[in-house]
Formats: structure tokens, sequence, C-alpha cells
């Protein structure tokens, strides 16, 4: 099972201050010119917590390999594969620009989708173009993923794997 995975608002929150923990002053990853002066806000201990999800991780982002060589280390994943977005950049609306090149990549497989910026128009698109289960699951941008969010993807994926 494939788990597409955003960055923006969803690893790194855009809450206003103090609604997220500052984990360290400024991440920098040795090496790397220019770190991103967000990653602070990046709980370090989700990675542990994604890995358990026990998914293909998989970076579904505009940071591109960015994710692998800055956020990753700090999160302690390993490199992940990364979707290649296409050159196109006219989505018929009211789809996501994302949804169409997540259901090619995901090529029939089961998959999550962690995103902020997911709508039932995405839903809905996706549950009548792909012939496996999916959850299109929105984060809420100003505090990024939580608790609660694990909750409903741990319980979707152990209720997918029953069902296998």
């Amino acid at each position: 099972m494939l788990l597409f995975l955003d960055v923006d608002g969803t690893l790194l929150p855009f809450g206003a201050a103090g609604a997220y923990p500052a984990y360290a002053p400024r991440f920098e990853v040795p090496g790397v010119r220019d770190s991103h002066p967000l990653l602070s806000r990046v709980d370090p201990a989700l990675g542990a917590r994604l890995a358990a999800l026990d998914c293909e991780l998989v970076w579904a982002t505009t940071w591109m390999d960015d994710a692998n060589v800055c956020l990753a280390p700090w999160l302690g994943l390993p490199q992940l594969p990364l979707v290649d977005w296409p050159d196109e950049e006219e989505f018929p609306a009211p789809l996501h620009w994302k949804t169409r090149p997540l259901v090619d990549w995901a090529a029939g497989r089961p998959f999550v989708w962690v995103d902020d910026e997911i709508t039932d128009a995405d839903r809905a698109w996706v549950a009548g173009h792909h012939p496996e289960r999916a959850l299109l699951h929105r984060v809420d941008h100003r505090r990024g993923l939580t608790d609660a969010d694990f909750s409903v993807l741990e319980e979707w994926i152990g209720a997918s794997r029953a069902r296998r």
C-alpha cells in the first residue's frame, strides 16, 4: 500500500506562532547551503510514526528531491521515491493538480494521500477512476499531522489490510 505524503501544510504546519512546538532553532543540513528556514516547525517524531504505518512512503510534494535531502534526515527516514509531476499546469477544475498524477502513479494499487488541499471533488474523481481502495485525507494546514490524523490513517490502513 502506498502513502503519498505532502510536505507544506502536512508535515510542515503553517499555524500561528505558538500553534506548534519549535523543535530546533534552525535545522541545518550538512552540505546543503540553504536549509529551509521553516524546518524547525516539523516534529522529528513524525518520521517514526509514518514508518510505523507499514506503507510504502512516497513524496507527493513540489519539494521534489529537497524532501530527501533536507527533510528525510530530520525525520529519520530513508530516501523515499518521488512522484514526478507532469509539466502540464492545466487540469480541469475543480480537481487538484496532483489528483490525476497520483492515481497514475498508484497504477491500480491501494493508496493513502495525505495533503492539506484535498477536496470532495478529488475524492469523487478518485472513486470513479481508481479500481482499488483509496483514502484521501485532508490535514489542517495550521497544525499539520496530528494524533487524530494518525488515528484515521491507522484505522483505514488496518481495515484495508484486513480485507485483503
